[in-house]
């Protein structure tokens, strides 16, 4: 997939716009590789919309026109002073008018991996399993106060 310059990603902002809501978008918009988690984000201080290139990068232009079609939401109703934000009424019926999607999917590069803690009290055998990492210490068995013991750190994607 091809670099898109600064135009042509204005381009395409304003022909999506003219095809699913019938008006223009006049203001500015850009990419930004900063943003991690999210397709983009539409910044009413500045009438600003920003795009994470990542997401037209790894799924593509059809995902990619829905990110916009969704951040173009929240630009139209903004503009005429109606509920912009997630929650808002007005929001969720433009989104389902336009076919514009809610959230986004997760990046492909960007797995979420999990790491289960298991301890082993050394007294009475009883096992604990954890997210978080436990200070063996500080924390003894809550069945017979015993010491406890790191048995197996497991990582799941």
């Amino acid at each position: 997939m091809e670099k898109m310059t600064q135009a042509q990603l204005k381009e395409l902002v304003n022909e999506i716009s003219l095809t699913y809501f019938d008006k223009p978008y006049q203001d500015s918009v850009s990419f930004n590789n900063r943003l991690r988690t999210t397709g983009g984000r539409y910044i009413p201080s500045k009438r600003k919309i920003e795009l994470n290139p990542k997401f037209r990068r790894e799924l593509g232009e059809e995902e990619f026109t829905g990110i916009i079609k969704h951040e173009l939401c929240h630009y139209h109703l903004h503009i005429e002073g109606k509920g912009y934000k997630h929650r808002d009424k007005d929001f969720r019926k433009l989104l389902k008018k336009t076919g514009s999607p809610r959230f986004c999917q997760p990046l492909p590069s960007v797995e979420k991996k999990t790491t289960i803690y298991t301890y082993t009290c050394v007294a009475c055998q009883h096992v604990y399993k954890r997210r978080r990492r436990v200070n063996t210490d500080r924390y003894r068995c809550g069945k017979c106060r015993g010491k406890l013991k790191l048995a197996e750190k497991t990582t799941r994607k």
